[in-house]
């Protein structure tokens, strides 16, 4: 059996393989923020395509940390209901239901990426007429937006911190509620959490800013939070970005999460899903196949925890590399499950030595057209 095709056990969860869905935003949603047919149908045709585990696109814990009015959220029982019959689609086609849970911070109220992905003030509608909102940050002053003037934005205050942990929480619990087997944690690409990591965007000069102990705060405390309400045998996620790509600043940069990833250990946390950006319009990437993956290596290498590598993955033999040279413990595939939502069956048709096991994995009402 190929490395990548081998069973992935993480508390008493068991991945069929090592292959995920990376999060991906669908601004799918009406402006209430609940699912539709399509998140039905996206989510349910990769677990149909053999992708181990399942995870949704980041999804909102609080109608503040919506990245744009039509993101997913799930800060109310009514979000829970609605996502429990794509949970149980994906177990029952063999996949691991994840979810990402989110606050986008001061990167929050933009119109969709179709519509010019430029903030939305509060006075603002975008083009279907939903209202923008004023924003969370760690520091209002820290950095221009990517695109369009700088949004309405608040420095958030204790009881905003609070609030936030509080939502990360209650979004656990009706995780729960919905049928997810794993929740993941997101601190990268720039949003709330990863605003409170970096020194690019965090000038606070109280208990949760400046040191990396204060900057690190935040994500410590949502993440205890979380693994307070979250079973014992679920396993817990966490995505950073393992730097910000700006080495002209002080910034971000993978030894720091080399030591997150130490301190995320410790608090329950199972495997660290390793990106980076996102923080700055000002980053230098080199993109390419694998180009984040020497990211997740030193984390993998630093600390003791299990760790996911994304980022231009494109092929099974590539995937499967990633895990046999011990590269990473889980590869999380992205664009190419958008291109080919049946990535998993054709990694497992093209790793497997045997044909008519590779055939077997495949849906019986599908198997007439692999088998011999």
């Amino acid at each position: 059996m190929a490395d990548l095709l081998s069973p992935l056990s993480i508390r008493d969860i068991e991945s069929t393989n090592r292959i995920a869905v990376s999060p991906m935003c669908q601004y799918s949603c009406e402006t209430d923020g609940l699912p539709t047919e399509w998140h039905r149908v996206h989510l349910g045709s990769r677990a149909v395509g053999g992708a181990g585990i399942v995870m949704t696109e980041a999804t909102a814990v609080d109608p503040a940390g919506r990245i744009t009015p039509h993101d997913l959220g799930l800060w109310s029982d009514e979000h829970a209901a609605a996502l429990e019959p794509i949970t149980e689609f994906v177990r029952d086609q063999g996949g691991v239901p994840g979810i990402q849970l989110a606050h986008a911070g001061h990167k929050a109220s933009k119109t969709r990426p179709w519509d010019g992905n430029v903030p939305l003030a509060p006075d603002e509608t975008d083009p279907t007429g939903a209202s923008g909102w004023e924003v969370l940050s760690p520091s209002p002053d820290a950095y221009p937006p990517f695109d369009g003037d700088r949004p309405a934005m608040q420095k958030a205050d204790q009881d905003d911190i609070e609030g936030v942990i509080d939502a990360y929480r209650k979004a656990a619990e009706r995780s729960l509620e919905a049928g997810f087997e794993i929740a993941e944690i997101h601190a990268a690409h720039g949003y709330l959490l990863h605003e409170f990591l970096s020194p690019v965007t965090n000038r606070r000069e109280d208990d949760y800013g400046g040191s990396f102990e204060n900057r690190t705060r935040l994500v410590r405390e949502v993440v205890a939070a979380v693994r307070e309400v979250w079973p014992d045998g679920k396993p817990v996620f966490v995505r950073i970005s393992g730097t910000d790509w700006l080495d002209d600043r002080e910034s971000w940069d993978i030894e720091q999460s080399v030591r997150l990833a130490d301190a995320l250990a410790d608090l329950g946390v199972d495997l660290v899903d390793v990106s980076s950006g996102g923080i700055h319009p000002d980053q230098t990437i080199s993109g390419g196949p694998n180009f984040q993956v020497p990211l997740a290596e030193r984390v993998r290498e630093g600390a003791d925890i299990a760790v996911g590598a994304v980022g231009g993955v494109t092929e099974p033999e590539q995937a499967d590399a990633l895990v046999r040279n011990d590269r990473a413990d889980l590869v999380l595939v992205g664009r190419e499950f958008l291109r080919d939502p049946y990535f998993g069956l054709r990694a497992a048709g093209d790793l497997e030595r045997d044909p008519d096991d590779a055939a077997k994995q495949w849906p019986v009402q599908y198997r007439r057209a692999v088998q011999r």
